[in-house]
């Protein structure tokens, strides 16, 4: 059944976070603090070796090579304007303020944690691979590891953001679930290479939310979502119109 994946993974997420928000008057706001810097730094690290993982290639003389570059900057370039011109970030945080207005009575930032934690969940290298996967083999293996990761997570976010990160599960839930669907229907014209691309991208999208987290500085990761699918739009605009030619 394609979508299993997916549906452990927001199970994990809500269990965890409820988990979470049951622990978090028995945390201290110092240590909340401190823990949130620490999953900022593993949050960095996940980001900069998903990256690094795609970006450099050992070629057959044992050295590092590296690849995909330009389209790297093209691809942060093209969705940041993108992002930017649909507002997306912006969106994202109404929609958080907005279900934090009908829901004010579970009290915390939950727009804070809605969005932080739909971002960390969605952005990942794992997040887009497990659910390309899932659509394409069927295979669940990545979204399995994925949502044991999300649980521990969601228990140290849910104590620490509030109950904004038990909603995230419906983020996770459309984003991947999307995908999921998306890669059944391309799975024919979807090389490897966009598999790595998009990856790539998504790893440096996941450092820049850790750098949201040590709250050194305000990147606008929501404006630049779309960059993780341009890799996949350039690979498949020359095919159609290879075909309509």
């Amino acid at each position: 059944m394609i979508g299993r994946g997916t549906i452990i993974n927001v199970i994990a997420i809500v269990v965890g976070a409820s988990g979470g928000l049951l622990l978090k008057n028995g945390i201290p706001e110092r240590m909340k603090h401190t823990i949130m810097q620490g999953i900022g730094l593993a949050v960095v690290m996940l980001g900069l070796s998903g990256a690094l993982q795609e970006l450099f290639l050992l070629s057959a003389e044992g050295r590092l090579e590296r690849r995909f570059t330009m389209l790297m900057i093209l691809c942060l370039v093209g969705g940041g304007m993108i992002g930017a011109a649909f507002r997306i970030e912006e969106r994202l945080e109404r929609l958080g303020k907005r279900v934090e207005q009908k829901f004010s009575g579970l009290g915390g930032n939950f727009a804070r944690g809605f969005i932080t934690a739909s971002l960390v969940y969605c952005v990942g290298a794992m997040a887009v691979v497990g659910a390309l996967e899932d659509g394409l083999t069927g295979k669940i293996e990545i979204l399995l590891s994925k949502s044991i990761l999300d649980g521990i997570s969601a228990v140290i976010f849910g104590a620490s953001l509030g109950p904004g990160v038990l909603f995230s599960a419906v983020s996770v839930f459309l984003y991947q679930g999307t995908l999921t669907i998306l890669a059944g229907l391309v799975k024919t014209v979807m090389s490897p290479e966009v598999l790595s691309q998009m990856s790539l991208i998504g790893g440096i999208l996941i450092m820049g939310i850790g750098v949201n987290l040590l709250e050194i500085g305000k990147i606008k990761v929501g404006d630049l979502l779309p960059a993780i699918f341009l890799p996949l739009l350039l690979e498949l605009v020359p095919k159609w119109f290879a075909v309509l030619g």
